[in-house]
């Protein structure tokens, strides 16, 4: 019997590392599987042969100059003339990188092949409109959020939530009291994590706000000590340009540590704030750039809230402390409250609790491999 063919398509480290667990997950189900793929290190480890490895591809290149643009287009067309003409999959399973692959579904449509979706584009965040092209092209979407199944089954998609990828990859928390001797920290005094963001734009508008708000704390609560998180993705030439004149220790490839360790978190929205809440620890998440760049997100964003907990729970556990609220007073404000008011505190762990205990109650892997296994009978 002829073996089922499967090809993934992935563009950046993350969705390499997601499609590699799942592939492990699916040959421990069948062996009479030929898969191939776009990706990286990580799924060349579990034995899939790569039709292009991303990382030489430079696919997780930032920007939309002439010449990324060129590279997609001449990628893509090269992945569709040999998918439809040369391997002929059973099935396609397209992973996160939503501008490539929501553009390479239209083609494989077409052409008649079965497509599926994991993490697919976050519509609910921006580019609603997006959502018709996913309805058009996909056979099935399955999401790591639950908000977003509902938001799938409301446009008659076939979706399914199968779990949120990061549970099963993030670490037991640490050890304060390890954590507290490795970095010098006073055992004594609270922890507060300033997490000012990945990426220079994030850093241009909130690290001197963050900075500032550490002082106010710092005023009116000695017992507090502060640490900053240095994002991998920035080079200390890049971050010691922002995060200047501060005698705030810098911390860097600690962010699991920090995170589990700390007492409260001053952090830029996004991914972070939900691996805070795995975690259970208070924060508050900020936001601030240019008006009409915030302007344009509230037109094209389908849910009022910003922060992941907030949006899973549809309910306002963290503050959410964006643009004009982005100033030193109000973030100091709310990290003392969430040190000092044992009520609000406990509150905001308890429902912390809850958005782990939705999103654990699912394997994302395991159950994407089990959908696929089903599939390609």
């Amino acid at each position: 019997m002829e073996k089922k063919k499967l090809f993934i398509v992935t563009g950046e480290l993350s969705g390499d590392k997601h499609a590699s667990l799942l592939v492990k997950q699916l040959l421990n189900l069948r062996s009479d599987i030929n898969i191939e793929a776009i990706g990286g290190e990580n799924l060349k480890k579990t034995g899939v042969k790569l039709f292009v490895d991303h990382s030489k591809a430079h696919m997780s290149a930032m920007g939309l100059t002439p010449k990324i643009l060129f590279d997609h287009m001449t990628l893509g067309k090269r992945l569709v003339d040999y998918l439809t003409k040369e391997y002929k999959p059973d099935l396609v399973l397209l992973i996160d990188y939503g501008g490539f692959n929501l553009n390479i579904s239209k083609f494989l449509k077409k052409a008649g092949i079965k497509v599926f979706y994991y993490i697919p584009p976050q519509i609910w965040a921006s580019r609603k409109w997006r959502i018709k092209t996913v309805k058009k092209n996909i056979d099935k979407v399955m999401t790591i959020f639950p908000f977003e199944e509902e938001m799938y089954k409301k446009e008659g998609i076939d979706v399914r939530f199968v779990g949120h990828p990061l549970i099963s990859q993030m670490p037991q928390a640490a050890n304060r009291a390890v954590v507290f001797e490795k970095y010098g920290l006073d055992k004594t005094k609270k922890l507060v994590s300033i997490f000012p963001g990945s990426r220079t734009f994030e850093l241009h508008y909130l690290a001197k706000t963050f900075l500032n708000a550490a002082k106010i704390i710092k005023e009116k609560s000695p017992d507090v000590q502060f640490v900053i998180a240095q994002a991998d993705s920035l080079n200390d030439s890049t971050f010691k340009k922002f995060i200047n004149n501060t005698d705030i220790k810098i911390v860097k490839n600690a962010n699991y540590e920090l995170l589990s360790t700390s007492d409260a978190l001053m952090l830029a929205s996004g991914t972070v704030a939900l691996e805070a809440a795995l975690y259970k620890t208070p924060m508050i998440i900020s936001y601030k750039g240019p008006w009409f760049a915030y302007l344009v997100y509230r037109l094209v964003r389908c849910i009022d809230r910003v922060c992941l907990p907030n949006i899973i729970m549809d309910k306002d556990i963290v503050p959410e402390l964006l643009m004009a609220d982005s100033n030193p007073d109000t973030i100091a404000e709310n990290i003392l409250k969430i040190l000092n008011d044992e009520t609000c505190r406990n509150n905001m762990i308890a429902d912390l609790s809850q958005v782990k205990a939705i999103l654990s109650k699912h394997e994302a892997a395991k159950e994407v491999a089990q959908i696929l296994d089903s599939e390609l009978k």
